[in-house]
């Protein structure tokens, strides 16, 4: 059976990416290790968390590929004659994605007491509107001047394209 698809609108133009995004979003691994918390820290600035114990700087990695942020854990082996009577901490080796809009820039990684916090922020989208030129598709009537402008909308005015 076929899948339907919310982008199928001839109304909605340009938009199989975001399909091809929710397709990605959705085949990720329903594995829930190592746990996350993702908080809105300001207007524009996000922070993900994840709950890393058991691994240092040196076992980590944070990545942009594409515009997915992929955070990957390897642990070392245990050295030594230590027996566990229970082993309950988790230090298995994990890859964590999370897909990012546009725009989205990663700012920093930190450590603090076995949790990773990454920092991201999302500009300010620049607002713009732009006239279009219509020409005339037969030639006649007249010659007409070209004009297409750019309007900044944000401080700084007009400005001819």
């Amino acid at each position: 059976m076929p899948r339907l698809s919310v982008f199928n609108s001839p109304l909605l133009l340009g938009f199989e990416h975001i399909e091809q995004i929710l397709d990605r979003v959705s085949k990720t691994s329903a594995d829930g290790y190592p746990p996350y918390n993702i908080e809105q820290v300001g207007d524009n600035r996000l922070r993900i968390t994840l709950a890393v114990a058991g691994f240092g700087p040196e076992n980590l990695s944070v990545s942009l590929e594409d515009n997915q942020l992929v955070v990957r854990g390897r642990s070392e082996e245990e050295k030594g004659d230590r027996i566990f009577l229970h082993h309950g901490i988790a230090a298995r080796q994990f890859q964590r994605s999370f897909v990012l809009a546009e725009g989205i820039e990663i700012m920093d990684a930190e450590m603090d007491c076995g949790l990773l916090h990454i920092n991201l922020e999302r500009p300010e989208p620049e607002v713009r509107v732009r006239a279009i030129e219509i020409k005339s598709a037969s030639g006649k009537g007249g010659k007409s001047a070209p004009t297409a402008k750019t309007i900044d909308v944000s401080p700084g005015g007009e400005k001819d394209e």
